[in-house]
């Protein structure tokens, strides 16, 4: 799977740990920023993982910002993109199973990094339930004004 990845400055050594355990796992990634943890604006790296997404070019993005909810509103933005704050094993997975959720959001500031790998590694091989969610999604991507424009 091709996933692209983006942080800010609070979510750098999170992101970092990420990208190593999704290449231990055979995934192919892309980072799209930031490179260390001097101050900077999430919304800037957000939208680029997430424009992979929009665009095509990568099946799923996993943003990290101190508490996920600015990457999260960031990426929500972008057509096509149906990107989840979670921040438990039980959001992680309904996230996939009834959201068909493509871009996962984390906080650093929140979660623990072992908590944070597993919850990666829950949400990429979960899998969208389809059925009465698929009906529920269509409505969500059909109030994307954008995904023509």
């Amino acid at each position: 799977m091709r996933i692209a990845l983006g942080s800010d400055h609070a979510g750098f050594a999170l992101k970092q740990a990420i990208a190593e355990r999704l290449r231990s796992a055979g995934h192919e990634s892309d980072d799209c920023g930031c490179n260390g943890e001097t101050s900077c604006d999430y919304p800037d790296f957000g939208i680029a993982a997430a424009q992979q997404v929009s665009s095509g070019t990568a099946d799923r993005a996993v943003l990290v910002c101190g508490t996920g909810i600015g990457m999260s509103m960031t990426a929500n933005k972008l057509p096509g993109v149906r990107a989840a704050l979670v921040h438990d094993r039980l959001t992680a997975r309904m996230s996939r199973e009834h959201n068909n959720a493509n871009v996962l959001c984390l906080g650093a500031r929140v979660l623990d990094a072992e908590l944070a790998l597993e919850l990666v590694d829950l949400w990429l091989r979960t899998e969208f339930e389809g059925g009465r969610h698929r009906r529920r999604v269509d409505k969500i991507d059909a109030l994307d004004t954008r995904r023509d424009a």
